[in-house]
């Protein structure tokens, strides 16, 4: 059982909805506590996508993190610093993609009940690091063959994507990932003793 069911037992199709609006918008507002960096900028929506995947489960999380990417694409300014489908074009947009993994990696460990701030944690580390893997794709190789010139985005090495995508990045990801398993480890702790 994951978190969102637990303290909503009535998963009707209009719950469902609202919920993944208000994840949506989570992830979205998440998004603008930013840190300006070139060419990626750090923001909070990672820790934002690890908590809704937790909470929600994978099929809610995944639902969530796909309406998400649908508005930016609709022209929302959902996307880090207020960017909308344009940065689909750009450097983050591998990034983008691997949100939805990030999402499903955590909401399927709420599925299978992992639990406790450890083995939460350890998810959520897995889940930070899957993102690179289409992040550094799109970056050095995806965007060539989309004509795109990675150059100008720090992206024609490997030790220049590793200076620009990766290595400022891991610190924060993982005082992310601890935060993501206290909040959501604390959030079952809360509803156990209200329930006790």
């Amino acid at each position: 059982m994951t978190l969102s069911k637990a303290l909503v037992p009535s998963q009707s199709l209009l719950t469902r909805a609202l919920m993944v609006a208000g994840g949506s918008a989570f992830i979205a507002l998440a998004a603008q506590v930013s840190v300006p960096m070139l060419p990626v900028p750090m923001t909070l929506q990672t820790l934002a996508i690890l908590l809704v995947g937790f909470a929600f489960g994978a099929r809610m999380g995944v639902a969530t993190l796909l309406a998400y990417l649908a508005e930016g694409a609709m022209g929302l300014p959902v996307f880090a610093n207020g960017m909308n489908g344009i940065a689909f074009f750009g450097p983050t947009a591998g990034f983008l993609l691997g949100f939805v993994a990030m999402a499903a990696i955590a909401g399927y460990a709420a599925d299978r009940g992992v639990t406790g701030v450890i083995a939460t944690a350890a998810v959520a580390l897995a889940a930070s690091a899957f993102i690179y893997l289409p992040g550094v794709a799109w970056a050095m190789s995806l965007a060539e063959v989309a004509g795109i010139d990675t150059a100008k985005w720090g992206a024609d090495s490997f030790a220049m994507v590793w200076q620009y995508y990766m290595s400022p990045f891991l610190i924060g990801d993982a005082v992310k990932a601890v935060l993501a398993a206290l909040i959501v480890t604390g959030g079952w702790a809360a509803l156990k003793s209200r329930k006790a």
